[in-house]
């Protein structure tokens, strides 16, 4: 058995749902980020844990959760309040957890969004680490998002999990990823800045998430940018065969590759804002 840790911020929407697919482990621990909604109130009909804690940022939860949380069971599952446990992952992760020869395994999403599985133009099949031994994985910022900090062997589990992207509707979509936008743009200067492209792992590297995340720092690098997305989403990888689902999924991954890119200008060309003598901007 194992532990399932949800991280929630806002989630009434979803969380029931999500709580409910979990069940299936006999130790659930609902992180919550004080939400503003009725999220903790419909946690409570559920016999889970529930902890609130200040989100700083998706590494720094992780890693404070991680840290400060204790869990039932040596080996833990992240699950995001968007996400759904299967049946079927359960059971393969109930096998994987009795290998003493890995500290961790990555599970594949299926994007859902518009009620369609939007499979080609996600570059499906796209790992994440979700299931490991408490003790021996961390994570650390990258952009908006957090990078898992390994100690030991990695694997790979062949069930996938259903991921909701827009469940919360369009609107929320946006919302989210005008923010998410403006530390990916940080994030891009300190690359170009700092950063070098890994041509090994791009043309050899030996997992999925090497082989992504080289092509990541190449996609930085190009002119025209949200055009090249959506050219590479919808044309090579296939989106077109997701149909309406799939044009609207492209259409929006670029329109968010340009608000990095505006936000890219802003930050090199915006002047700074004034301070006076004790470090506050001048009203």
């Amino acid at each position: 058995m194992f532990s399932i840790y949800i991280l929630t911020y806002n989630e009434e929407i979803d969380i029931a749902a999500c709580i409910e697919s979990a069940l299936l482990s006999d130790d659930i621990i609902v992180i919550d980020s004080f939400s503003s909604d009725r999220t903790i109130e419909i946690v409570r009909h559920y016999p889970v844990q529930i902890v609130q804690h200040t989100f700083e940022t998706h590494g720094k939860q992780r890693t404070w959760m991680l840290q400060e949380v204790p869990a039932k069971h040596e080996w833990v599952y992240i699950l995001e309040a968007d996400e759904r446990m299967t049946p079927e992952l359960f059971k393969e992760c109930c096998e994987a957890i009795k290998n003493q020869n890995y500290i961790g395994y990555y599970v594949a999403e299926q994007v859902i969004f518009m009620n369609h599985w939007i499979k080609h133009s996600t570059q499906y099949p796209r790992y994440q680490m979700r299931l490991f031994r408490k003790e021996k994985v961390w994570f650390s910022d990258y952009g908006h998002t957090e990078r898992e900090v390994c100690e030991g062997p990695t694997n790979f589990l062949k069930e996938t999990y259903p991921h909701y992207t827009c469940s919360k509707g369009l609107s929320r979509w946006i919302e989210k990823h005008n923010r998410y936008s403006t530390d990916e743009a940080a994030e891009t200067l300190r690359q170009l800045e700092a950063g070098k492209v890994n041509w090994k792992d791009l043309l050899f590297g030996p997992t999925e998430v090497s082989r992504r995340r080289a092509l990541k720092d190449v996609s930085l690098r190009l002119p025209f940018r949200p055009l090249v997305r959506f050219f590479y989403m919808y044309f090579l990888l296939g989106g077109f065969l997701d149909g309406q689902a799939g044009l609207a999924w492209c259409t929006l991954q670029a329109f968010y590759e340009y608000l990095i890119l505006i936000k890219v200008w802003e930050m090199k060309n915006m002047p700074l804002p004034q301070l006076d003598a004790v470090g506050k901007p001048f009203q």
